[in-house]
């Protein structure tokens, strides 16, 4: 089981975007999903090797993750495929 710190987004970031010290760390875009209404936000680290930037998407146990929820992720293949 997973601790409670490593349901936070800054845990995600952290892991994901590895910031270091002199890094800034900017949320440049956060709504919901289409498909599910669920929180996502992108997030922008700044270094000196360049910029990097992810998405993150919060499922129904509080845990944000890289990846979206599973009924989502459905959603958007049968979206792409009805494209």
């Amino acid at each position: 089981m997973k601790s409670t710190s490593e349901r936070s987004l800054r845990y995600q970031v952290e892991k994901w975007l590895s910031p270091g010290s002199a890094a800034r760390v900017h949320v440049t875009e956060f709504s919901r999903t289409r498909s599910g209404h669920r929180r996502y936000v992108r997030v922008e680290t700044s270094q000196p090797d360049g910029r990097r930037a992810l998405f993150f998407f919060r499922h129904d146990d509080g845990y944000w993750c890289v990846f979206p929820p599973a009924t989502d992720r459905a959603k958007i293949r049968v979206e792409r495929l009805a494209a």
